[in-house]
């Protein structure tokens, strides 16, 4: 097993009764890529307990952050909930993940994919000054079924586009689509209805993708995953595996926790 390292909880942050968020400190020594997950724990009855978690926060920043779901009877997120600061965090060493740009094709239009805490590698994604670099524009599409659960809106539409060096690259490159399916808002439907439809694409003005232009990253809900696949296996895209390079990719590791 790899090593664990133990961080300390420095910030916690509770967007409903069903999700939660919280900051860690970060090991001088620790590194990963911007889109990969890592084993988060604690330890219970002298053993850890540890599940995978995307990394919120980007590879550069000092602390780091994590965007869980609250399950009642979850053996790990029933406790993690609890959490303080101060409290104490297991967190492996080694990271891994297929959500970052090295596993697609070169394009020209990112379209990072997620539903419920599926947002979190992209969140790390969006703050990435080199993915920025490598794609004409970048679509952040966050499918929930309630309003309060599109967490980090704030963050994306207020914060970052004032980020002290990347701010200027998110106003005129990032595009963000929140998406509600159980109530009224200004988007409503799943994703992938608003795929097939081109409605997505429409209220962005942006052509239909294509496997030429547009690349795509999809991490969320087993039946979102499926059906994004087969939707962008019939229009003529391939994905990322077994060392074959496609125009998406998907995070198979785990599906909402």
């Amino acid at each position: 097993m790899a090593k664990v390292i133990t961080e300390t909880v420095t910030a916690v942050h509770h967007w409903n009764d069903t999700l939660f968020s919280f900051k860690t400190t970060r090991d001088a020594g620790f590194r990963f890529k911007n889109g990969h997950f890592v084993m988060i724990g604690l330890e219970l009855e002298g053993k850890p307990l540890m599940r995978a978690y995307s990394i919120v926060s980007a590879n550069y920043e000092d602390e780091l952050e994590f965007f869980s779901i609250k399950v009642e009877n979850g053996p790990l997120t029933s406790k993690l909930e609890h959490l303080t600061v101060g409290d104490e965090v297991l967190i492996g060493s080694k990271t891994t993940g297929t959500l970052i740009t090295d596993h697609i094709l070169p394009g020209k239009t990112l379209y990072l994919i997620g539903t419920g805490t599926g947002l979190a590698p992209f969140l790390s994604i969006v703050k990435d000054p080199e993915v920025y670099e490598q794609f004409d524009s970048i679509v952040l599409a966050h499918g929930v079924r309630y309003v309060s659960e599109l967490a980090y809106t704030d963050y994306i539409q207020q914060e970052l586009i004032e980020h002290e060096y990347l701010g200027d690259l998110v106003k005129q490159k990032l595009k963000y689509y929140p998406l509600v399916t159980r109530e009224p808002f200004r988007n409503n439907g799943r994703i992938t209805d608003m795929m097939t439809c081109g409605k997505l694409f429409l209220d962005l003005d942006l052509p239909l993708p294509n496997k030429k232009d547009d690349r795509f990253m999809l991490c969320g809900s087993a039946s979102m995953l499926k059906d994004m696949g087969a939707i962008l296996e019939a229009r003529g895209f391939s994905e990322t595996r077994s060392g074959h390079m496609g125009e998406y990719v998907i995070e198979r590791a785990f599906v909402d926790k």
